[in-house]
């Protein structure tokens, strides 16, 4: 249970896992203690009052009453991928269901549910590895027999990596990178409080992306996870962050709003007064797929979009991801589990990790995106995205510096 109150301009948070009433008394009892120790927010902006959410069903029973059997199934069909070689392998695979209840003193009720459910596993060939993931509303959609064979077949392609110089290369980003870059765009740049503090990329009515692309936040969307309202009890809505490659829009939470003279986007998490408003279902598309909903289109299909690149590399992860400038978007990072060279539109082998430094926007600027893969695909319960085929890349050394 958690509970936010002002009194007398001064706001508190208090959070305990009792819900017996001794237990909400002291609850109670000790946000009014925090309270009083606070000074007034000059920036509080009320509380949201009573507004419908739109119809969202993010929830599976089937998913919600999931055994451990059932769950050690996808990840053993996982592991079997791997078996004809002998790789060794680790996987999990995790359901979680929600039900959420809000409530405020100014009327609005509110009460939504959700599950979720992910297999995440990796397989090891030869020193090789190669990693494998799926997300879903529900069980039954994760194929762990699939997301094995391309953990194996990553991690097969992977071995005898050679090194490979530092610099500038062509390269085509799978699902997991792509969704590292809409948390940092989406986080850092289209969050109205970065904005309004001038450290955001983002100039509303520019051309700062490449015309192809087009970025949205959509928690109604059917292919999204979650529940229908915000930390504030905001209803969501879609919002259009950029436009065939044109920044237009922000996603505000109450404070944010009130400062920009505008209203909640449904966006607010918890502590957002400190980080801002935050897109937690954030979808990429090709130009037009925002005002559609349909799938990405362009560029064929991943082998394709592979096939059209004369030298470059085939990425299928980032990790260890952080931002250096969020004026610039400039990260810093590293590929793991599975990078490979990519010559005259062939997979040709394994390369071993490479770090980066590059700035995420500036990877997707105006002539910069080549095709966008018709794979999209959700990651971290938090992305729908393709792969996408950037121009260029800076790859600034190996794993070890």
């Amino acid at each position: 249970v958690s509970l936010t109150l002002v009194t007398g301009g001064r706001l508190a948070r208090a959070t305990t896992n009792r819900v017996d009433d001794d237990g909400l008394r002291v609850l109670v009892e000790r946000a009014l203690e925090a309270a009083r120790l606070r000074p007034p927010d000059p920036e509080w902006a009320g509380l949201a009052p009573p507004a419908p959410v739109q119809p969202v069903d993010h929830y599976d029973r089937a998913t919600d009453e999931a055994s451990p059997r059932q769950r050690a199934e996808v990840v053993e069909a996982f592991l079997d991928a791997g078996s004809p070689d002998r790789m060794a392998g680790a996987g999990f695979c995790q359901t979680t269901s929600e039900v959420v209840g809000f409530a405020n003193s100014d009327g609005q009720r509110l009460s939504g549910r959700s599950t979720q459910a992910t297999i995440d596993g990796i397989l090891r060939h030869s020193g090789a590895d190669g990693s494998g993931s799926q997300t879903a509303v529900d069980l039954a959609s994760l194929d762990g027999a699939k997301a094995g064979a391309g953990a194996a077949a990553r991690a097969r392609l992977g071995a005898d990596a050679i090194d490979l110089a530092p610099g500038r290369y062509e390269v085509v980003l799978q699902p997991t990178c792509v969704a590292d870059i809409c948390e940092f765009l989406a986080g850092f740049g289209f969050n109205a409080k970065m904005h309004a503090d001038g450290r955001s990329f983002v100039h509303v009515g520019e051309a700062q992306l490449d015309p192809a692309v087009s970025i949205w936040d959509d928690a109604t969307d059917h292919r999204a996870v979650g529940v229908g309202f915000d930390a504030e009890g905001t209803p969501k809505r879609r919002v259009a962050l950029v436009d065939a490659g044109v920044s237009v829009g922000l996603v505000h939470d109450r404070r944010t709003a009130a400062r920009a003279g505008t209203v909640s986007t449904g966006h607010a998490i918890g502590g957002g007064e400190r980080f801002g408003a935050y897109p937690t279902n954030v979808f990429l598309g090709a130009a037009g797929d925002a005002r559609s909903g349909g799938a990405p289109v362009s560029g064929g299909s991943l082998d394709e979009v592979v096939g059209a690149v004369t030298r470059g590399l085939l990425v299928t992860d980032f990790w260890y991801t952080r931002i250096l400038d969020p004026k610039t978007q400039v990260v810093t990072g590293l590929t793991r589990n599975g990078l490979f060279l990519v010559e005259d539109g062939q997979v040709s082998q394994g390369v071993r990790n490479l770090r980066f430094t590059q700035s995420y926007a500036g990877a997707l600027a105006p002539g910069q995106v080549k095709a966008i893969a018709p794979d999209a695909r959700l990651v971290n319960s938090s992305a729908y995205v393709p792969s996408l085929h950037l121009s260029s890349w800076n790859f600034t050394g190996g794993a070890r510096g």
